[in-house]
Parts: structure tokens; sequence; C-alpha cells
């Protein structure tokens, strides 16, 4: 059998959950049928005018070659000053490596850090990527489950119970995809009174989300002195900025780091696309400020899902803090049927609301968390309203 020629590494990953529900819904779409999509985490916004601007002015100006490995160093230059002025972490451009979005970036670390059967912390709900990453670098996911009455966070206790002498890496996302939670910074600075005593873990912290925060105010815990040469700090362009086919993520780490994810890149991808990058200067130079109105569109539509939600006999939920994602547990179909069909977990539960609502969400177990599915709102406020018009109609 061909599947047999494929490498190991290979047969060790799954396909990712949710581009897969994307395309099915595309495929329904093809075939004419009416399908919301709210299954991807990506915006609906056209990226800001002055973006637009400079990629526009990149392209007449000639830049259409190799940018050096780790970027632009004036890009570079001006994640410093980000990271500075809005999360108060300073970094050095050496310290930096621009890559082909911000799972290329994380790619990069693991494949510095990782050998075979290394263990890797991972507290659940996860984005999908993370576990999959880690079983391309033959090592060993250590998965830390976590409750809605915790709001999907876990403790000092939890992850000092998790390490053993194997673990090499812990690795999460604040605020959370799939969950919307946010760390507060007591919390991180209780995991970091964890990590101080073990350093020579290191810490990825995901922040892609970090300007979509609602009532509870982002904070990196690379902020913390005692351990931030364990951290590498991860994010991009992709959400804040709705600029997610133009593939600009980036590090902030300690150098010995930064070097070795410029060494793998350059056997990768060479760099990041130079016209994206230029166009990162302007919106990274750009304050915050000048990305509110999407900031608050995405507050609007979490409160409109809420209020849609609590219609739902059957959802429970709490309250996402960030991100654009709420993530309601819906064991209570499990073992009932629905139009003729026993639901046993959140994959059926998720194909049959694409079948019978035609609304693609994703199934928690994608996340590490079969009680549980992924709902975006990331998209306008028809769409979320009919769409949850439909579940609703197609759960009665």
């Amino acid at each position: 059998m061909k599947k047999n020629r494929l490498s190991h590494r290979l047969q060790n990953i799954s396909y990712s959950q949710t581009i897969a529900m994307s395309a099915k819904a595309r495929e329904l779409k093809n075939k004419g049928y009416d399908v919301i999509n709210l299954s991807l985490g990506e915006p609906d916004f056209y990226p800001p005018n002055f973006v637009l601007s400079a990629a526009k002015k990149a392209i007449d100006e000639g830049y259409h070659y190799y940018t050096p490995v780790s970027g632009y160093l004036e890009l570079k230059k001006v994640i410093c000053e980000k990271l500075y002025r809005d999360n108060r972490l300073k970094y050095t451009p050496s310290q930096i490596v621009v890559s082909t979005g911000a799972k290329q970036a994380i790619m990069n670390v693991l494949l510095s850090l990782l050998n075979k059967d290394d263990e890797v912390i991972i507290p659940a709900p996860y984005w999908v990527s993370y576990l999959q990453m880690v079983n391309i670098c033959e090592s060993s996911p250590v998965i830390i489950p976590t409750t809605m009455n915790n709001d999907f966070k876990i403790n000092p206790e939890q992850l000092e119970k998790a390490i053993t002498s194997k673990t090499k890496l812990f690795i999460f996302s604040t605020p959370s995809n799939p969950t919307g939670s946010v760390y507060s910074y007591k919390e991180l600075r209780n995991l970091a009174d964890v990590f101080k005593k073990h350093p020579k873990i290191m810490i990825i912290a995901d922040e892609i989300y970090e300007h979509i925060c609602y009532s509870e105010k982002h904070t990196s815990i690379a902020i913390f002195p005692d351990i931030h040469h364990q951290v590498i700090t991860v994010n991009g362009l992709s959400k804040a900025f709705s600029m997610t086919g133009w593939r600009i993520g980036y590090i902030g780490a300690p150098e010995w780091i930064a070097q070795s994810c410029d060494k793998i890149q350059g056997q990768m991808t060479s760099c990041a696309n130079s016209i994206a990058q230029i166009a990162a200067i302007t919106a990274l130079s750009a304050h915050p400020d000048r990305i509110e109105y999407m900031i608050k569109e995405f507050e609007k539509r979490r409160n409109l899902v809420l209020n849609l939600i609590k219609e739902i006999d059957g959802f429970q939920f709490s309250k996402p803090n960030g991100a654009f994602y709420i993530f309601p547990k819906v064991s209570d179909f499990f073992g009932k049927k629905l139009y003729g069909k026993t639901i046993q977990n959140s994959d059926e539960f998720s194909e049959f609301l694409l079948e019978k609502a035609q609304v693609a969400t994703v199934s928690g177990s994608a996340f590490g968390d079969n009680e549980c599915l992924r709902i975006s709102y990331a998209s306008s406020e028809n769409k979320i309203i009919e769409a949850f018009t439909r579940i609703k109609k197609a759960l009665k």
C-alpha cells in the first residue's frame, strides 16, 4: 500500500479539523447550499487602509526580492518598539525572527528545541495545531485538562504536577483559541513562580489575539524578569490587522533560540513575503487605537452571541473575554436522537449542524475537549443571527 511508503511522521499527525470543516462548508456551497461558515478564525474585515497603501507603495518602490532570512532590519526594529510599547517587553533586533505566519514561527521554535520523546505540556482546550506540531517533532504531548468552571485555565498545582525530568517545553495561548479565556496578571505570576523553579523549561506564549481583549487586559508572561529568559513570545498580524493571507508572524526570544530559528527557516522558506513585511512596518508602527474599530465590533458580536446562545436549551457556556470564539458545552445532546440519529460526541454534533442547519462549526475534540464546540463570531452580525436561528430551529 502507498500509505506504508509515507514517513511515520506523516502517519502520526491528522489534518487540521478547522481547515477540514471549512473545506466541507465550501464544498456544500459549491453545490448550491447556503452554508454559514462559523468554523474559521478569520476576521471578515479588510486590512486597514493605511496598511493597504503601504503594500501598494512597496510594490511601486520595488520590494520584490529575497529579504534577510529573519526579516528586514527595519521591521525587526519596529517589532522591538511594538513589544515595548504594548507589552513592556525588551528585545533587540537580534532576538526577533519574522516568519511566514505565527504558525511557522511556532514550528521553527519546536524544531529548534525538541528531540524524540521530550515532553511538552499543553493545557486543554488547545489550538488544534499545537498537538500535531509536537507529534511531527516525535515528542510527547502532556495534556493538562481544564474545565468551564475554572474558565478553561490551569492553576499552578496542575502545572507542577505535570512537570517531569523529560519536560522541555510549555505552550499556551492567551487570549485563548478556542475558549476566549484571558489569563490575568496574577494568574500568570502564579504560573511564573512554578517555571522559575524549573529554569530549563521553555515557554511558548502565543499572543496572536493580544489586542482582541474585552474586560480583561492582556498580559505577556515574559513581563516577569525572573522567567523572561525562558519565554518565546509569538505574535503576528493575522487577527488584529485582519491580514490572514499576508502570512506575517514573529517571535521575540532569547538570542540563541532566534539564531536557531533563523537557521531552520533558511532551509525551509528562506524568508517571509517582502511586500507583506513592508506593510507590517506600517501596521506595527501604528498605535493600537487605529484598529480599535475592529475590536469594538468583535465585542458587539460577542455580546450578540451571548444573547443568542442563551435561547438554545442544552448549551452551557462561559463568557469569553478575548479572541472571537465561544466554546459551549454541548454534551447534553450526547445519547439523544436528532432526526432519527443518536448523537454520540462533538464530532457528530458538529456534522449534524452542518447537515441540518447548514452552519459550519468545529467539534471540541479538535481542541482536546470532546464535550464542547467552537463557534467563531468573526462573521457579520446578520450571518451570526441567521446561524443561531438555524441552530435553534434544527435542535427543536
